[in-house]
């Protein structure tokens, strides 16, 4: 691991920190952190060493603890179930802190709360990029099945590694000593050897600690989104002292989590990915006491007298005085006949670096001329062989950022098809070839993984007709609201509803997802921001429930 990775306590902070533990002795070795285990403590070695292995038994260690050393990653914030194992050497005294203490800690001195983020945040880094390890994933490549159970390890920074069927000879052998077989796949083997075939996502979410147990308590605030709106909400709103829960149904980020590098946002002049950005946004809210949970998708909603219910897939209903919605829009399906069959099998929404490995030396298809497009095309023109970049239109320019366009021009194995569109796609069990029409030219072409960036509608179906929408499905927040969709609510006969709220009293709307909005990273976290004022001024009028 790199040096942040094993920055020291100074005795200063050490000192500080033994008031939120306890101190320990072992004279023997001891296991203190198991894989998987959830909650587990965070420790600092006053004497002797903790050692970070892959497996318990297992000679090689991933990383040494030494005096004034301390565990633990990212994942320690957040509740998820632990990667690895930790075991303390004889002889080792060390200060044993529980999450919720170490939270406490961070909150009340910036000093410690710099350095240990810092490390943890390196940590996971430096794990998921320089080892090989965690959940093993059985599967084949170009299957939907096994493409859904990646998708979401890759999205939510989970530690696996993938090992194909078709390509690992040793594979199918490894199934057999756990008396299972290729319909058994995708199949799931933690460093514990426990199995899990053909698992739901909901079930690895469970495992993996991604899906958050919470006590049954009214939350101030409810945010339904982790997109940049909802993260930015759920980090203001937790630093700010108020209780939130934040949910999403898939993973952090919204779309920006599918884009594979952004330059142009304020204060990163390289880039971030949009993976990143979201998982360090993800551990923020959670530093401050946010509780964030994946994956739920809501289902309905009522409004009572002191705060909302709200009913979501595989938790109990959620209560919380004020909802923000933050679930932004989704990327339009192609207009083709059997699409649905391709999805995860050559069909793709987002371009990572799971993509960019699976696409490696062959030709790819970038469908739309947006941002997100333009930064598909170029961090997949890395692997493959040549990119087309598909726009039914005559000119690139018209949506795409000017310096991302020059950067497309100048790449010679990334190609743009203007007045083109896809029109049909051929392929068994997953995608094999597409027919391209390119001003009434009818094109053949040998491209088995397509990337589509097209259109966006607004993820509305869970809000129904309790709120106003405008007429692209929008909704309609503050001076935007229709004056008869005021009336129907009495808390509008005394007060104007508020910048970023809805038509429904306490209902707030941020992000793409809202009328009138910038469909831009910097704004969406604007308002993110901005509309925890709102709710300030709205929790001070709503009475206060038990």
């Amino acid at each position: 691991m790199n040096n942040q990775s094993f920055t020291t306590l100074s005795p200063t902070q050490i000192e500080t920190l033994k008031a939120y533990g306890k101190k320990e002795f072992y004279d023997e070795p001891t296991t203190l952190v198991n894989l998987g285990q959830k909650d587990y403590d965070f420790f600092i070695v006053l004497e002797g060493s903790i050692h970070i292995k892959n497996a318990e038994e297992e000679e090689e260690v991933v990383a040494k603890h030494d005096a004034n050393h301390f565990t633990g990653s990212s994942s320690i914030l957040s509740g998820r179930a632990s990667e690895l194992f930790a075991l303390a050497t004889a002889n080792t005294t060390l200060i044993r802190i529980r999450p919720a203490a170490l939270k406490k800690a961070i909150a009340d001195h910036s000093d410690i709360s710099d350095l240990l983020m810092n490390a943890f945040l390196s940590r996971q880094v430096v794990l998921m990029k320089n080892y090989v390890g965690g959940i093993k994933v059985i599967g084949i490549e170009n299957t939907s099945a096994t493409y859904a159970i990646r998708d979401f390890m890759e999205k939510n920074n989970l530690w696996y590694h993938f090992i194909d069927v078709e390509k690992n000879e040793t594979a199918l052998d490894l199934l057999n000593n756990f008396n299972l077989s290729k319909n058994d796949l995708p199949v799931l083997i933690d460093a514990n050897n426990n199995v899990a075939a053909n698992p739901s996502i909901n079930q690895l979410a469970k495992y993996a600690g991604v899906q958050a147990d919470f006590d049954n308590e009214i939350f101030d605030v409810l945010v339904v989104g982790a997109g940049p709106a909802g993260l930015a909400a759920s980090v203001y709103a937790a630093s700010e002292g108020l209780r939130v829960i934040t949910i999403d149904s898939s993973a952090p980020g919204g779309q920006a989590g599918k884009s594979s590098k952004i330059e142009n946002y304020l204060g990163f002049p390289t880039g971030i990915s949009g993976n990143e950005l979201a998982h360090n946004g993800y551990i923020q809210a959670q530093k401050f006491g946010c509780v964030i949970s994946i994956p739920h998708v809501v289902e309905r909603f009522e409004r009572t007298k002191d705060y909302f219910i709200i009913e979501a897939s595989d938790t109990k209903p959620i209560r919380a005085r004020a909802i923000v919605a933050a679930t932004g829009v989704d990327y339009n399906r192609l207009p083709l006949e059997g699409i649905e069959k391709f999805e995860g099998a050559g069909i793709y929404y987002s371009a990572t670096a799971m993509h960019a490995s699976m696409c490696k030396s062959t030709e790819v298809g970038i469908v739309g001329g947006g941002n997100s497009a333009g930064q598909a095309a170029l961090f997949l023109a890395k692997n493959a062989k040549k990119v087309y970049v598909i726009i039914r239109g005559k000119n690139i320019r018209a949506k795409m950022s000017e310096y991302l366009v020059r950067r497309i021009e100048n790449k010679e194995n990334v190609e743009v098809l203007t007045e083109c569109n896809v029109t049909k796609l051929m392929g068994t069990t997953y995608l094999e070839r597409i027919e391209l029409t390119q001003r009434g030219t009818l094109i053949a072409n040998e491209i088995s993984y397509l990337f589509t960036f097209i259109g966006a509608k607004p993820c509305v179906d869970w809000i129904g007709e309790q709120v106003q929408k405008d007429e692209k499905g929008f909704v309609c927040t503050g001076i935007s609201i229709p004056t008869e969709s005021l009336e129907k609510s009495t808390a509008f006969t005394t007060r104007k509803p508020y910048m970023f709220e809805a038509s429904l009293p306490g209902f707030f709307v941020v992000g793409d997802v809202r009328g009138g909005s910038v469909k831009r990273v910097a704004s969406a976290v604007g308002e993110g921001s901005i509309v925890i004022s709102d709710i300030h001024k709205y929790l001070a009028l709503a009475p206060v429930s038990s």
